[in-house]
C-alpha cells in the first residue's frame, strides 16, 4: 500500500477510562490500513505505566506489524504536533466524547488546538469500543472545491480498509444560489428549475470526480450521490446524523487563514461541538 494516503497513525494515549478502547481502535485501524502506529504519551513515564500499557497491548487480538511507542514530556498539543511532523504522520487520532460535560473540556482545550493545527489528517473518534463495531456507511463532502478529489480517493482508501459497503458523497449546495421568493407558481416553477439545473450540475462534477478513482477503490462498495441545499458544513453533519453514518469525512485545506475560518466557521464549529459521528478531516499532503 505504498500509494495509500494513510501509512503512518499517531495516537497519543492518556491513563484514563477510554484507554483500553481507544488502543484496541488504534490496532485495529493500523491492522486495517497496513500502517505504522505509534502510540504517544505526553508525560512522566514509569516502570507501571510502562507495564499498564504493555499488557493492554499484549491484550488486543489485532497486533498491527509496525508499531512503536513513544514517551515525551512538554504541553501536549506543542509535543504531539512535533512528533506528527518529526514521525512523517499521516493521520492523527483523538479520542473525543460526544456529549456530557467532558466535551467542552477536551475539544476546547487538546481536539480542537490539533484539529486547527496538526500537520495532517485528524480522526475524531467518539465512540471507541474494545470490542469492533464494523462500520457500514461512509458520509464524504463533495462539494466543489480544489481539495475535494483528494478527500473523495482518500474516503475511498478509507472504506475499503474498513470494509464499509456504502459510501455516499454530498454536495452542498448554498441556499444563496437558489433565488428563495416563489410567492406565485410561475416563481415557484422557476426555483424549481433552478434546483433541478443546480443537481445536475453538481452531479456531473460528482461523475468526473468519479471517474478519475480507480475501480479497486470502489469495488463493493455501493455509492450515492446526495444533493443538499443549506449551509456548507452545517448541512452535511445533520445529514450524517440523520443517515446515522459511521463515518464523516470532510476536507480541511481551503487555502484560507486558519483550519476553522476555512470551512464557514460556524458551521464546522457545529460539527465539532456536537460530533454527527466519527469525523475524519482530510489535510493533502501537498498543502501541509
Amino acid at each position: 500500500m505504498n500509494n495509500a494516503p494513510f501509512n503512518k497513525i499517531l495516537i497519543g494515549f492518556a491513563f484514563s477510562p477510554n484507554l483500553k478502547a481507544n488502543v484496541f481502535e488504534a490496532m485495529r485501524l493500523a491492522d486495517f490500513l497496513n500502517a505504522h502506529l505509534y502510540f504517544l504519551h505526553v508525560g512522566s513515564k514509569s516502570p507501571a505505566k510502562a507495564k499498564t500499557f504493555t499488557e493492554i497491548l499484549e491484550e488486543s487480538p489485532v497486533q498491527p506489524q509496525h508499531l512503536s511507542v513513544l514517551w515525551e514530556e512538554g504541553e501536549p498539543v506543542e509535543t504531539i504536533n512535533e512528533q506528527c511532523k518529526k514521525n512523517k504522520i499521516d493521520l492523527l487520532l483523538l479520542g473525543a466524547m460526544q456529549r456530557e460535560n467532558m466535551l467542552k473540556f477536551y475539544m476546547g482545550s487538546i481536539a480542537r488546538k490539533l484539529t486547527r493545527n496538526a500537520p495532517c489528517s485528524v480522526l475524531l473518534m467518539i465512540k471507541p469500543s474494545v470490542i469492533r463495531k464494523a462500520s457500514q456507511h461512509v458520509v464524504v463532502n463533495a462539494f466543489e472545491s480544489p481539495e475535494t478529489e483528494n478527500t473523495v480517493r482518500s474516503a475511498f482508501h478509507f472504506a475499503q480498509a474498513l470494509g464499509a459497503s456504502k459510501l455516499t458523497l454530498v454536495e452542498e449546495i448554498n441556499r444563496s444560489e437558489v433565488a428563495e421568493e416563489a410567492d406565485d407558481d410561475r416563481g415557484l416553477r422557476k426555483v424549481t428549475l433552478r434546483k433541478e439545473k443546480l443537481k445536475r450540475r453538481e452531479l456531473s462534477r460528482v461523475r468526473e470526480i468519479l471517474s478519475r478513482i480507480s475501480d479497486s477503490l470502489k469495488e463493493n462498495i455501493k455509492i450515492h450521490s446526495q444533493n443538499i441545499f443549506g449551509t456548507r458544513g452545517y448541512s452535511i453533519g445533520h445529514y450524517a446524523k440523520v443517515v446515522r453514518a459511521d463515518l464523516l469525512i470532510m476536507n480541511s485545506d481551503e487555502k484560507r487563514k486558519g483550519f476553522l475560518e476555512r470551512i464557514f466557521p460556524k458551521d464546522l464549529e457545529h460539527i465539532l461541538s456536537e460530533l454527527p459521528t466519527d469525523v475524519l478531516i482530510i489535510k493533502s499532503k501537498q498543502n501541509g
